[in-house]
């Protein structure tokens, strides 16, 4: 960890919300005037698209595990790497993993390069000034026998929704932006589980705060077609670890009289409308950045 040069991860599974936190962060970031190095988790897989189909096609005919959850599929001696080099420097090395078209079209014009979707781009050192390094992905917390990721971590934030809503929202985003069936995606969820139970879950007990979203309408059968649940369909429960209040200094009691309807569900744990998720993340996460921030002056 470092004063210095600190490192915020946002941590979560696939379809769990993380680009909610990010948006947050973005807002704050901009209001304060804060340069973050932003870091796409997705960098850190080990595969491009089409090598990564084919690893997977040879695991499943050996009946091996492999998924973007685990180890064999992910750097996360790189990503290691990046965390410690930046906490000591200010720098590193980073790349671009290209999800679109429109992804590909902006690095190739930036790079000179003819990339296409599915590719990274070439290694690159973060540039120089940044305020921090503000990472969102699978990983962010995660421990192996080899690695230990989360310890080089100064703030990190678990996006975790109940599995069901989870599930849900994975469904309805692969459907709309990658054309997945629901099918499709389901038998995804299933060969990822082993993984998921292994080197996602294990994070939340890492992180220094976790918002959760429970949804107020009935989700029993998560493989239906159903529209997402919408936020005021929601509670979110945010979740400080042992220590967290003290080490940020969170003030419960300003908390409940910010929120609206907010209310402590345990000496740990707020609960509040999930239409003020955003509103919620903005209160908590702004004054322990700002602090980051000065802590990083004053080193």
């Amino acid at each position: 960890m470092s004063k210095r040069h600190p490192v915020v991860a946002v941590t979560g599974s696939s379809g769990a919300g993380t680009s909610t936190v990010k948006r947050a962060f973005e807002y704050i970031f901009n209001r304060e005037g804060i340069t973050p190095a932003v870091i796409e988790g997705d960098s850190y897989h080990r595969y491009e698209r089409a090598p990564m189909k084919e690893a997977m096609a040879a695991a499943v005919a050996k009946g091996e595990n492999f998924s973007h959850f685990g180890p064999e599929a992910n750097l996360f001696d790189k990503l290691e790497e990046l965390f410690g080099a930046y906490g000591e420097t200010g720098g590193g090395q980073k790349r671009y993993y290209l999800h679109s078209l429109d992804e590909a079209a902006e690095h190739n014009g930036r790079l000179g390069t003819s990339l296409q979707p599915g590719q990274f781009t070439p290694w690159e050192p973060i540039p120089s000034g940044t305020d921090l390094l503000f990472y969102e992905g699978l990983h962010g917390g995660v421990v192996t026998d080899a690695n230990d990721v989360a310890a080089l971590v100064d703030l990190l934030i678990g996006v975790v929704p109940i599995t069901n809503l989870e599930w849900i929202q994975k469904i309805a985003r692969d459907n709309a932006e990658r054309g997945y069936s629901a099918e499709a995606t389901v038998d995804t969820i299933l060969r990822r589980m082993p993984d998921y139970i292994n080197h996602i879950c294990p994070q939340f007990s890492r992180t220094d705060i976790n918002f959760q979203r429970v949804s107020t309408v009935d989700t029993s059968n998560p493989f239906m077609i159903r529209p997402i649940p919408s936020p005021d369909e929601s509670f979110v429960i945010i979740h400080f670890r042992k220590g967290a209040r003290e080490k940020w200094g969170i003030d419960f009691t300003y908390l409940l009289n910010m929120i609206q309807g907010s209310f402590m569900s345990s000496p740990t744990s707020i609960v509040v409308n999930g239409g003020k998720m955003g509103f919620a993340m903005e209160l908590i996460l702004t004054p322990i950045i700002h602090r980051m921030v000065e802590d990083k002056k004053l080193a």
